[in-house]
């Protein structure tokens, strides 16, 4: 096991902790920005650091593909090919063969899919996975699963639990850096509260580094959705990190981190940036409509990045269709958004005001209804 993870303060279930990783030690609770292809799209690795980013997430199967794995290897890891010294994290791959490719097979093989490049079979097996992901070189990184939305229903759901169970043994066996690198399970069995606890047990008996809460954010409701992650986050070991994935909504993360959870993903902040929106206490702000264009106001008043402190509402309304400034600038803004939200969370857990903050949180959202 390469990390330690020491609570540091709690309420209730809410925890704030230390997470000391080969790279970096890291404070939870704690928003990962999604850097698909070894970049965050639009900002450079010390605009990274600058805003306090402490892990980034990378995507195993766009860098298995270009610029492919062996080459980053060679090339001594991907934290010095992208020259970032702080923690990483690479997930499997096995969502982007479902997600983004036509005609993937899951099979007790592996997941076949149609390469992007000559159209041909390709097989990711689960040894596959944990290769690839050792030639990346994150600090964490994820066990391959069998993915499938929550909105299906039925028996694919069982056999897709039951397969994740069986596939996090062949990664266990395929993983050649446990001292270097923490492979995490991912908790399946969609909506299903008797699966979920199967797959919770069943991956907490193979005692691994950290454990993540997968198969959500797919369209069900918010209802179904936290009360998966409350039960997940009540069986899953108090000693160990928790990471629901593809979470990146600030209420979402509000809530999981007063369930337990500790990590969290998701594209959201930046690629909503990318369409013009940014993040504020009251929910968001829409920088192409008109309203803006003669607005002298800081995108948040109450913001002390960079953005905020420099440039007006007009300023960023006039680029954000025109000119890739402004979705640099907006995802500067929302990334600072979504990590000093994660700091607010760890000091008000640290310092007893956690319902406080949450209140006052909430509170600013409502009125602004």
């Amino acid at each position: 096991m390469a990390l330690r993870f020491e609570v540091l303060g709690r309420f209730n279930r809410a925890r704030a902790a230390r997470l000391t990783l080969p790279h970096f030690v890291c404070q939870t609770p704690l928003f990962m920005p999604v850097g698909t292809q070894g970049t965050i799209k639009g900002l450079t690795t010390n605009q990274l650091e600058e805003i306090g980013c402490q892990i980034i997430l990378g995507n195993t199967y766009h860098l298995a593909l270009r610029p492919t794995s062996e080459l980053i290897d060679e090339l001594g890891g991907l934290h010095k090919f992208m020259n970032w010294p702080r923690a990483m994290l690479t997930d499997s791959g096995g969502f982007q063969m479902v997600s983004l490719l036509h005609l993937a097979d899951i099979t007790e093989k592996g997941v076949t899919f149609q390469s992007p490049v000559d159209g041909k079979p390709m097989l990711l097996t689960p040894e596959e996975s944990i290769q690839i992901q050792n030639r990346i070189g994150a600090d964490i990184i994820m066990a391959l699963d069998d993915v499938v939305k929550t909105t299906i229903t039925g028996p694919r759901i069982e056999e897709a639990m039951y397969r994740t169970l069986r596939w996090i043994d062949r990664c266990i066996a395929a993983h050649k850096k446990p001292n270097e690198q923490n492979l995490f399970g991912i908790v399946q069995g969609g909506l299903d509260p008797v699966l979920r606890d199967i797959c919770v047990r069943g991956l907490v008996e193979r005692n691994l580094p950290g454990y993540a809460i997968g198969g959500l954010a797919g369209g069900e409701d918010k209802d179904s959705f936290w009360r998966v992650v409350a039960q997940c986050t009540a069986l899953l070991p108090e000693d160990k990190p928790r990471y629901v994935m593809g979470v990146g909504y600030p209420l979402d993360i509000v809530v999981c981190s007063a369930l337990g959870a500790d990590l969290y993903d998701c594209v959201y902040p930046t690629r909503t940036a990318r369409f013009g929106t940014a993040l504020i206490p009251e929910g968001v702000l829409k920088l192409k409509h008109k309203a803006m264009a003669e607005d002298t106001r800081p995108i948040d008043p109450t913001c002390s990045c960079m953005v905020c402190k420099n440039y007006t509402r007009a300023y960023i309304h006039c680029l954000v269709t025109k000119d890739a400034m402004g979705s640099q600038l907006l995802s500067y803004h929302n990334l600072h958004y979504m990590l000093q939200l994660s700091r607010d969370l760890h000091s008000s857990i640290i310092e007893e005001r956690f319902p406080d903050f949450v209140r006052g949180f909430l509170q600013k959202m409502v009125n602004a209804v």
